[in-house]
This record gives structure tokens, sequence and C-alpha cells, in this order.
């Protein structure tokens, strides 16, 4: 298995422009814009979106201690929809290791383990009558390769105004596998922001 040296250089980057609180969350929104939370965790994100914009928000998270965490941060707000399942290539049930942030179904972790349930964002977007989605927030532990794949195979990615993702590097051949990715994504998008394998972004053309 190809493991990528940690990439100091775009993570000093990152915390030099304070990322998490600029790139992250500085997108042309509005309160009837929609956006997909795919990765919800703690909700911490998606807070940040609803208190700038009070965007109508899809979360999805499929593991349940953080699925309730975010069930309960907002208990009171229908503008946020919470769905305890994740979205990716297809839909199935899987067994996940849990670590926090970091909980993954292709890590190998030794640590505690779920079954969870995930169904596909082709088919999600598609059953919900969704034609355009104003941002997409990618945060899913390597199952983003699968992921990104099958919306190009399936001419999605004209659905997303903003594509924003991290892409993670403890899968064979991440590297070409990510490089394959932005090629599809450059032929309806541009490049906004790139920090390699932290954060970048893909706005619509």
């Amino acid at each position: 298995m190809e493991y990528i040296p940690h990439n100091f250089n775009a993570h000093n980057r990152w915390n030099d422009v304070r990322g998490d609180d600029t790139h992250r969350i500085i997108y042309p929104l509005n309160e009837s814009s929609i956006v997909f939370d795919i990765g919800g965790y703690e909700g911490a994100w998606s807070q940040k979106i609803f208190d700038k914009y009070q965007s109508n928000i899809y979360i999805f998270e499929p593991v349940k201690v953080f699925y309730d965490i975010i069930k309960n941060r907002f208990k009171d707000n229908q503008k946020i929809k919470i769905f305890q399942f994740g979205l990716g290539a297809k839909s199935e049930t899987i067994e996940i290791n849990i670590d926090g942030d970091g909980s993954s179904h292709i890590s190998e972790k030794d640590s505690k383990k779920e079954t969870i349930e995930i169904k596909s964002l082709v088919e999600f977007i598609e059953e919900n009558g969704l034609d355009k989605i104003d941002l997409v927030k990618i945060n899913i532990e390597a199952a983003e390769f699968d992921l990104l794949d099958d919306v190009l195979k399936n001419d999605k990615a004209k659905v997303f105004s903003d594509i924003q993702v991290q892409f993670h590097t403890f899968i064979p051949d991440c590297v070409e596998r990510r490089e394959k990715i932005r090629q599809g994504l450059s032929k309806t998008h541009e490049l906004t922001y790139d920090f390699t394998f932290i954060w970048e972004n893909w706005r619509l053309k």
C-alpha cells in the first residue's frame, strides 16, 4: 500500500491563511442555497455555514454517536436535514472503524467497529429531484475517490456549483487517482484553491 508523507508545506500554508475559517466557509451562498455536508462528524462545519448564510443543509453522518451529536445540535433547526447514512458510490451496508473524525471503512486501524449504511449519492440526488446543489463538502476518509469517480461516470458533477473535498493518502495510487478525478472535474469546474491533500475546491464554470 502506498503512503504519502504528510504535506507539511500545504498544511502550513493552510494554517497561515486560517483555511478552516476562510476558504472552507466563504462561498456565494444565501438563505435559499442548498448545501451537502458529506461526512458530518459532529456538525461544526455545517454550524459555521448556517451561522453565516442560513442555508438549507443536508448532513450525512452514518456513525450513530456522531449522528446523535448532530441531531441534538440542530434539533430546533428546520432548515437542517440530518441523515443517519453516508453517501458514496453505491448503496451498501459496510463495517466502519470508529476513530473520531478519522473514522473510515478503508483504513486499517484496529479500533471499535460499527455496521453502517451507505447510499448512492447519484441515486439520492435523482430520487430527491435535486438538479442544483450550491456547495458540497466531502470528507469521508478515502471513500471520496470512489464517490467522485461515480459522480463523473454519471455526468453529475455539474449538479454541484462548488465541490469542496479532502483527498486522503492511505489508499493505493492515491496520487494517480486524485489526478484523474481532477482532470475529470476540470471539464466542468475550475480550481479555486488547492492545498494538496488538505483541502481543495472546484467551482462550476
